[in-house]
């Protein structure tokens, strides 16, 4: 088929914070199908330097001086503050400013959409579905939300027919979606600036269902409360396709036994009457689930399922994503990015089940004030699933404090439970005490949403010295 053509206003755009995981996709697609993209960031990154070998030109730092004058669109997320200075010179100019959303649904535009959304396991499933289609050699065009492995791999303009897309519920961005196919994993109450309670979420999740075209398929998960509950409200919905997967005996395509393997798991499946049993390359329950949603929304769009399940075995997971930094003095260091209780113990019980008789330390990050507000006593209970951790302060990202909103809520609620949980201020001290605290066979978990991952490679060093 024809790749899609480059819509005008995108022929030159530039991205305000072009090196974050969700616009940094959408640039190197924009660049790769010839646009001139130009953009800012607040740090140079691995990501901006992928982004420039891509041709794009990256400033560093925010000022008015960095907006070209013949820009053809100003692109945005919702992390962007009003009083941005680049902003404030777009409207000076009269340069229409582009969602970031409103951008990744141009470029979808005249493809077969796969959109992939949920509380949690978004960027995993999308990174399944965008391996194992590379693999039947289907060259989709992808957008994850977190880097394959080399830095700037989270985004590819395929030459094939099929778009896969992490679909953001965090701010409602999803409703500017189409997709052909479209995933709902789970739904749970998060998000808490945007979304007062689930019947929002719920109401939100309608809407993005509403969007699937005529004929299409939504994928759901049967035994996942929230997402049961959207099935059962969209089951009346004209022209739609539901398919659900799970463990359960009802559900269309079922699983029947997931064997953990160390740091692998085997899935047995029986999807339109037919058992496959096939190797998912990251540990957990969770993971697995993922890779049988994956396999489905593969299905709905007509590739043979033993072809499918045999390419998710390609997948060997995504930065952040219960990813090995490393080995020093016997202690393997890992990263997770959960943030949410739910994602939190998943994780934990994923490792768990690969450390046998290992003890697990974690070094936690929360992320954002509200989260912690909403959710900082359900954090502290994951937490108990260590063997130890140490807690840092909070990570604001885009937030301003909220007056008595710390860590310590954390903290309290952990050793409520008994938990060994201790309170760490000064980053820069995390990977002395980690080496302090290490002994042969310990694996250490570096957990958040935040710049914790960057104490892997410290607390590396450190114990190799």
């Amino acid at each position: 088929m024809t790749p899609p053509g480059l819509p005008t206003a995108m022929e030159r755009p530039h991205f305000i914070g072009i090196g974050g995981a969700g616009m940094s996709g959408i640039a190197k697609i924009l660049a790769q199908r010839g646009a001139e993209v130009a953009g800012s960031d607040a740090r140079d990154s691995e990501t901006a330097q992928a982004l420039r070998a891509h041709g794009a030109t990256v400033h560093i730092g925010h000022a008015a001086a960095h907006l070209a004058a013949d820009s053809t669109c100003v692109v945005v997320s919702s992390a962007i503050r009003s009083d941005n200075p680049e902003l404030a010179r777009a409207a000076e100019l009269g340069i229409p400013v582009v969602h970031r959303s409103d951008a990744l649904a141009g470029l979808m535009d005249g493809l077969r959409p796969i959109a992939v959304a949920g509380t949690h396991g978004k960027t995993t499933t999308t990174s399944m579905l965008a391996v194992s289609l590379s693999a039947l050699g289907l060259d989709p065009s992808y957008a994850i939300g977190g880097d394959l492995d080399a830095p700037g791999s989270n985004a590819h303009h395929g030459e094939g027919d099929i778009f896969v897309a992490e679909a953001d519920e965090s701010d409602r961005s999803f409703h500017k979606y189409t997709p052909q196919v479209a995933i709902i994993l789970n739904a749970e109450l998060d998000h808490h600036a945007n979304y007062a309670s689930m019947e929002e979420i719920y109401e939100s999740f309608e809407t993005f269902v509403a969007k699937v075209v005529p004929g299409g398929t939504l994928v759901v998960a049967h035994g996942q409360a929230g997402a049961a509950e959207i099935a059962a409200r969209v089951a009346g919905n004209e022209g739609l396709r539901v398919v659900t997967y799970g463990e359960e005996e009802a559900a269309d395509v079922r699983i029947t036994k997931i064997t953990p393997r160390g740091l692998t798991s085997e899935v047995t499946v029986v999807i339109d009457g037919r058992m496959l049993t096939f190797t998912v390359s990251v540990p957990g329950r969770h993971y697995a689930h993922n890779a049988v949603a994956a396999l489905a929304a593969g299905v709905a769009l007509g590739i043979p399922a033993h072809n499918l399940a045999s390419a998710l075995g390609k997948y060997t997971g995504v930065k952040r994503r219960l990813q090995l930094k490393g080995e020093a003095a016997g202690v393997q260091v890992i990263d997770s990015y959960a943030h949410h209780p739910t994602e939190m113990s998943a994780d934990l019980e994923a490792i768990r089940g690969a450390a046998g008789d290992s003890r697990i330390l974690v070094v936690f990050q929360p992320h954002l004030f509200s989260r912690t507000q909403e959710l900082g006593k359900e954090m502290g209970q994951a937490l108990a699933l260590a063997d130890s951790a140490l807690v840092l302060d909070i990570y604001p990202a885009r937030e301003d404090p909220i007056p008595g909103i710390t860590s310590e809520i954390i903290i309290a609620s952990a050793r409520a439970t008994g938990a060994d949980v201790t309170a760490e201020h000064e980053k820069d001290a995390v990977a002395d005490v980690i080496a302090g605290m290490a002994k042969p066979g310990d694996l250490v978990l570096t957990m958040g949403a935040g710049d914790v991952t960057d104490l892997g490679p410290q607390i590396l060093a450190r114990l190799s010295s």
